[in-house]
């Protein structure tokens, strides 16, 4: 029914490579391969789940690329903001009350360039005609997305403009970058910019210097965040991810289970539960999607809800022959999840009768050795301006031979964090 919306997103996206001069139409020499490629849609949606643009993007295959014929194995790495990163510099602007924008790099991998030994040729993409004769491929000069290299070629260029225009990166993150005199903090996702100031007269002259470099879409004040919605009013800030879990409540089925008030329960021992034996116990998770219901909740636990994290990490050991207990043990995860979807991770402005600090505060603790495989399970959590902005919930390497040793350990972890 929107097959037109995804046409004009594909003829825009050939406009864009056109522009960028992304590629050139060459005779394929002897001996040499063209990769394939294929087109990915995407609908990017608001806060409230609106669909506000479709996005077609052209995806050379990189899974063909040949190691050190297309692509140098050792320059594939690129970085991207922490959530540690994120939720810590947003902590420590709630107080101060910081002006926080978003902008959005149109096509960003079209600004790494190829270098000049990277020789690669792909195949004309289907579904679009081209002037282009039999036996003809179209020669990258441009770092395509799918190219294993496309990130680290893209953040390249993105850390030299940063360099020009007076930034510093930081030496924990390197997708974070600062000024400190004025404060200027930005931090990329990819081709998401958050921008952080106390001034709007130096956001847009920060905003000008970068338009001037590449060609990037305003976002306007921060309210919508890898999936996260961002609400800021004086002196305080809010990350929720209600649209996410209401999308996954119904991607897997859970909408009509009732809300339960605890992620876990204590009284079950999932490793003491055997691997699925029975006709009917094998039939009953043929179907279910576990690994898949799995994944969605890793989302939340690393992003803004360190209330499941334990939980998540105790069903993450099972995925390879899950038992009906395991998915029954799962999917209270998703209902203690459609009680509190509307709650919101806080950070706010400390106040004297108040716990909340702008100086990062770090609790450990260890469960001893309640596990059958007698190895403890590591927890912390970090505070700054109220809310957590670190935590972790992991089992020990090594069996401790004491409770005080496996304190000692999780202690060992969180002094690492």
């Amino acid at each position: 029914s929107d097959s037109s919306q995804w046409i004009a997103a594909m003829h825009v996206e050939m406009e864009r490579l056109e522009q960028r001069q992304t590629y050139t139409i060459e005779d394929l020499p002897t001996g040499a391969h063209a990769l394939a490629c294929k087109w990915v849609y995407r609908t990017k949606r608001d806060e409230n789940g609106n669909i506000i643009e479709w996005k077609a993007r052209l995806v050379i295959c990189g899974n063909l690329q040949i190691p050190f014929v297309d692509y140098f194995p050792d320059e594939t790495f690129a970085s991207v903001a922490k959530f540690t990163s994120i939720r810590s510099i947003l902590a420590v602007a709630a107080p101060r009350n910081m002006i926080i924008h978003q902008m959005d790099v149109k096509s960003a991998y079209l600004y790494g360039k190829l270098n000049d030994d990277e020789i690669i040729y792909m195949k004309p993409p289907p579904g679009i005609e081209m002037a282009i004769k039999v036996g003809q491929v179209l020669r990258l000069h441009k770092a395509l997305y799918g190219l294993k290299q496309a990130g680290r070629r893209w953040y390249m260029t993105f850390y030299s403009h940063m360099k020009e225009i007076g930034m510093t990166r930081s030496n924990f993150d390197h997708a974070v970058f600062y000024h400190l005199n004025p404060l200027i903090i930005i931090y990329v996702h990819v081709d998401d910019m958050t921008l952080l100031t106390d001034h709007i007269e130096i956001m847009r002259k920060i905003k000008k210097q970068i338009d001037s470099r590449i060609e990037v879409k305003d976002g306007g004040p921060l309210h919508w965040m890898l999936g996260i919605e961002v609400r800021q009013s004086l002196n305080t800030i809010r990350l929720s991810q209600r649209s996410y879990i209401e999308a996954i409540v119904l991607r897997y089925g859970f909408e009509n289970c009732k809300p339960l008030s605890i992620p876990y329960d204590p009284s079950v021992k999932l490793d003491e539960i055997p691997v699925p034996t029975t006709r009917e116990e094998t039939l009953y998770m043929e179907n279910k999607p576990y690994s898949e219901a799995l994944g969605a909740l890793q989302y939340l636990s690393v992003a803004t809800r360190p209330d499941i994290t334990f939980a998540v990490s105790q069903l993450a050991r099972y995925t390879k022959a899950p038992s009906s207990t395991h998915w029954k043990a799962l999917q209270r995860v998703y209902q203690y999840l459609i009680g509190t979807k509307s709650l919101w991770l806080c950070y706010t402005t400390p106040t004297t009768n108040s716990e909340a600090s702008i100086f990062p505060t770090g609790w450990s603790d260890s469960d001893g050795m309640s596990s059958s495989d007698r190895r403890a399970i590591s927890g912390f959590a970090f505070m700054i301006s109220g809310g957590a902005v670190s935590w972790s919930s992991k089992k020990q390497t090594l069996v401790a031979l004491s409770t005080t040793e496996a304190e000692y350990v999780a202690l060992t972890h969180a002094a690492k964090e």
